[in-house]
C-alpha cells in the first residue's frame, strides 16, 4: 500500500467496488480499504435474482466479479481498517491500521448492518430462510408461509409486499401498538393474508439443518413457517465520520443525489447514506455517481492548485 492516492474508498461492498471500477477506469489512482472480504452484505446473500444481467447469481459470485473488475481497471484493494479521516490543507488523511494514506477525495461506502434478534438459530439459518430484505428474497417464498418480525414502517410495508407473493404472512411485534404510520397499519389489518401476532417476541428460530421450519415464541408456542423476515432496524456504519460530515437523526450520512456530503471532497454511497431504497443495484449506482463526482472535484482541485 502506497501512502498517496487520488481517491480512497472506505468499504468494499457493491457501492465501494462500483466506485472503484469507475474511478480507476477514469485513470484515477484508487485505493479501496475494508477490514473484511470484498463484497460486504453480498457475502451473506445466498441467491440474487434481481441484479440486471444475472437471472440468478450467488452473492459471493457477484462480489467476486465486482472485485475482479475493479482490480482489472487498476484499483488497489487492501484489507485494513480505517481508524480516522481528517482534512488537512485541502487533502484528506485516512489513518488505517497499516498506517496513514492521503487522498484528494474520499468515498464513504461502509454500509449498514441489520439489527439482529440475537436468538438461537438466527445466524445458523441466515440465507437459509432467515432474511433481512423482502424485495431480495421474497420471490423465493412464493406460495409459502413466512413470518415477519418488526413493528415499524419497513416491517409493515414489506409484510404487505410479501402478502402479494406468499400464501400467508404472520406479522410478529413485541408490543400491541405498531410504530408504523396509521395508513400502513390500516392496510395491514385489511389484508386477509396477514395475521397479526402481538405482543410477542421470537425466542428461537428452528430448522432441519437446511432451512427454517418454525419459530418459537415467548409464550412457548411454536409457529410453523418456511421463512423469517426480520425488520427491527438497520445500523449505519458511520461512527468513523460522525464529527466530519453531517448525519441524519438515525446516523446515516446526509448526501444529495450527487453523493456529495456536507464536506467538499467527501462522498457517500450505498446503504450508509440517507436513501429511500437499499438494494445492490442502487448501491452500485451510488458508487458510480460518487466516483464521477469525485473525478470532477479532483480535476477542479488540480486546476486551482496549479
Amino acid at each position: 500500500m502506497k501512502t498517496s492516492y487520488d481517491i480512497v474508498i472506505i468499504g468494499a461492498g457493491p457501492a465501494g467496488l462500483a466506485a472503484a471500477s469507475y474511478s480507476s477506469r477514469a485513470g484515477l489512482d484508487t485505493l479501496v480499504i475494508d477490514q473484511g472480504a470484498p463484497g460486504g452484505q453480498l457475502l451473506i446473500i445466498d441467491q440474487i435474482e434481481n441484479y440486471p444481467g444475472y437471472p440468478l447469481v450467488s452473492g459471493f459470485e457477484l462480489a467476486q466479479k465486482m472485485e475482479e473488475q475493479a482490480a482489472q481497471f487498476g484499483a488497489e484493494i487492501e484489507f485494513t481498517q480505517a481508524l480516522s479521516v481528517e482534512k488537512k490543507d485541502g487533502l484528506f488523511s485516512v489513518t488505517t491500521t497499516d498506517g496513514p494514506v492521503s487522498a484528494k477525495a474520499v468515498i464513504l461506502a461502509m454500509g449498514a448492518r441489520h439489527r439482529h434478534l440475537d436468538v438461537p438459530g438466527e445466524s445458523d439459518y441466515e440465507g437459509k430462510g432467515v432474511s433481512y430484505c423482502a424485495t431480495c428474497d421474497g420471490p423465493f417464498f412464493k406460495g409459502k408461509h413466512v413470518a415477519v418480525v418488526g413493528g415499524g414502517d419497513t416491517a409493515l410495508t414489506d409484510a404487505l409486499y410479501l402478502a402479494k407473493i406468499c400464501s400467508r404472512v404472520s406479522l410478529i411485534h413485541r408490543r400491541n401498538e405498531f410504530r408504523a404510520q396509521k395508513a400502513l397499519q390500516d392496510r395491514v389489518r385489511k389484508e386477509q393474508k396477514i395475521s397479526v401476532i402481538t405482543p410477542h417476541t421470537v425466542k428461537e428460530i428452528r430448522g432441519d439443518g437446511n432451512t427454517v421450519t418454525s419459530i418459537l415464541l415467548d409464550d412457548g408456542s411454536e409457529l410453523e413457517c418456511d421463512g423469517v423476515f426480520i425488520f427491527t432496524g438497520i445500523i449505519p456504519q458511520s461512527e468513523l465520520v460522525s464529527g466530519l460530515v453531517q448525519l441524519d437523526r438515525n446516523g446515516f450520512i446526509a448526501a444529495n443525489d450527487r453523493m456529495e456530503t456536507s464536506e467538499p471532497g467527501i462522498y457517500a454511497a450505498g446503504d450508509i447514506r440517507t436513501t429511500a431504497f437499499r438494494q445492490v443495484v442502487t448501491a452500485a449506482g451510488d458508487g458510480a455517481m460518487a466516483a464521477h463526482m469525485a473525478d470532477e472535484y479532483i480535476s477542479a482541485f488540480e486546476k486551482n492548485r496549479n
